[in-house]
């Protein structure tokens, strides 16, 4: 998982509430067992409607979404994070997620930010002609424009995601513990080494 401390860009200026993760990757693109090429059906229900806001030249490439309330809701499917991370979205902003949904962001290193509807509909403003910065170390998000919201995060998940750890790193960054831990059980339980019992 790379590091993330910040994201700076343009911001598809979504805003829709109560996106569920059929919206986000309808259940015909579960079928793959990758997660390359599941940004080119990110939001196909909308991008189906004339004029959509993710095939505005203006955002593309956007590395920020922001987002209406309880975003994220419905399945568990961990496929709506896979496919934003391939869309290149690496932080999304609402006043609210679907637990679930939060889970698989963080866990494949994309940012929740939650901030209250009013900073929501500013950022949204915003979003239309200038970019928007995340600092994640110091928990803010600003504008050009002064604007300076702050927000929390779970401190673990912020370092994790600091240091760009997901569960495979976290493991791995322990190898000398567990090292050391499997050389004293072989000593102090050698049974087990021996797959016999006592």
């Amino acid at each position: 998982m790379e590091r993330l401390r910040e994201v700076e860009g343009r911001a598809y200026p979504y805003g829709a509430k109560n996106v569920d993760t059929d919206v986000i990757i309808p259940a015909e693109w579960l079928k793959t067992i990758t997660r390359e090429g599941l940004g080119k059906g990110a939001f196909e229900s909308v991008r189906a409607q004339p004029d959509n806001v993710f095939d505005d030249e203006r955002y593309a490439g956007s590395p920020i979404l922001i987002a209406g309330d309880n975003f994220g809701c419905g399945s568990s499917r961990e496929h709506a994070a896979w496919a934003l991370g391939d869309l290149g979205i690496k932080a999304v902003i609402a006043p609210s997620f679907s637990d679930i949904f939060s889970g698989n962001a963080f866990k494949n290193g994309i940012l929740t930010v939650v901030l209250p509807q009013e900073a929501v509909d500013r950022l949204l403003e915003v979003a239309e002609t200038d970019e928007i910065t995340i600092d994640l170390e110091s928990q803010t998000v600003t504008t050009p424009f002064q604007d300076r919201f702050t927000f929390e995060i779970d401190p673990f998940r912020k370092q994790c995601l600091m240091e760009g750890l997901d569960e495979i790193g976290l493991t791995l960054a322990r190898d000398a513990a567990i090292a050391n831990y499997e050389q004293r059980r072989g000593t102090q339980m050698p049974w087990i080494e021996r797959g016999t019992e006592v």
